[in-house]
């Protein structure tokens, strides 16, 4: 059963409603992200506990930490780097208690904008999130992303956790050089998250770059794959749905069955974590978005 390396999230509180639907007992575990108050946190680990299930965690857990989401390690800014250090080592702290199976953060962050692309579509929380590639130099890059490795590899020895990088929107630095092949060969303990929807996103929108040709290059090296659909044309329509078999690829939905056959190609030990909006679906489509997926994940 494939569906062992499936998971769901929880994302502000732990959905009880949400859990006893989308859950299954074969599934692998959850993805908590972001929870509102210690009261969310226990309510999370009692579930964990009483059903053995393995926990991930998409920085931070708790929710009212930073002021911002995602850390931003790799500011130019030594000050806002600084901050952000300090605030994922007090986390890791924290996490001590929950022992997560592996911690999630986005990369680069901030996000490397290509300045040829129009972003307008792109979703970003605060514009300290961004910065564009004429501001950000490739030497920057590699300098801020080695320290990155090399303390997160430390600490991942020191917490006994898998640290994750998901791969935000992605510019030249990283697809043109190899500087990222480079670090996850030389820091092994550090892996990947393939977000299916930003990738189609990016696919779409930017011309010089190819999700498929990513996904070929990168799923080797990823240790959760963030799976859900998103209709991009001139707009963008249904943010998270679930992965149908039915929706087109021709009408704008992503080439999920695509995006799944080059991973299981290349890694058969990924997670699946479903980040989609299952209440956008009835019961049967749901089951059938899992029975389609798990068929698509096997050898």
């Amino acid at each position: 059963m494939y569906m062992k390396r499936f998971m769901i999230g929880q994302h502000e509180c732990f959905d009880d409603t949400k859990y006893a639907r989308d859950f299954r007992k074969d599934f692998y575990g959850i993805e908590a992200c972001m929870l509102k108050n210690e009261s969310e946190i226990d309510k999370l680990m009692a579930v964990c506990v009483r059903d053995n299930l393995n926990l991930g965690i998409h920085f931070p857990l708790r929710g009212w930490i930073a002021k911002h989401r995602d850390p931003q390690f790799l500011s130019n800014d030594s000050e806002i780097r600084d901050y952000f250090y300090k605030v994922m080592e007090e986390e890791f702290l924290y996490l001590q208690k929950i022992k997560p199976k592996y911690i999630l953060f986005h990369y680069p962050k901030p996000v490397i904008l290509d300045d040829r692309v129009d972003w307008k579509i792109w979703r970003f929380g605060d514009k300290s999130e961004y910065i564009f590639e004429s501001n950000y130099t490739f030497e920057e890059l590699r300098e801020s992303s080695e320290q990155l490795f090399g303390w997160l590899t430390k600490k991942a020895e020191e917490y006994n956790f898998t640290p994750v990088l998901e791969l935000d929107a992605l510019n030249r630095y990283i697809y043109e050089t190899n500087i990222l092949e480079e670090l996850l060969k030389k820091y092994p303990k550090v892996k990947l998250c393939l977000d299916t929807g930003r990738l189609h996103y990016q696919d779409r929108i930017d011309e010089n770059f190819d999700a498929k040709k990513i996904i070929k290059r990168f799923a080797k090296y990823a240790e959760v794959i963030h799976l859900w659909n998103v209709k991009v044309t001139e707009i963008v329509e249904n943010n998270h749905y679930p992965t149908l078999p039915d929706l087109k690829v021709q009408e704008g939905w992503a080439p999920i069955e695509e995006y799944m056959k080059i991973i299981s190609e290349e890694n058969n030990h990924a997670k699946i974590m479903f980040e989609h909006m299952s209440q956008l679906i009835n019961d049967e489509e749901l089951q059938s978005c899992y029975d389609w997926i798990d068929g698509l994940t096997g050898e």
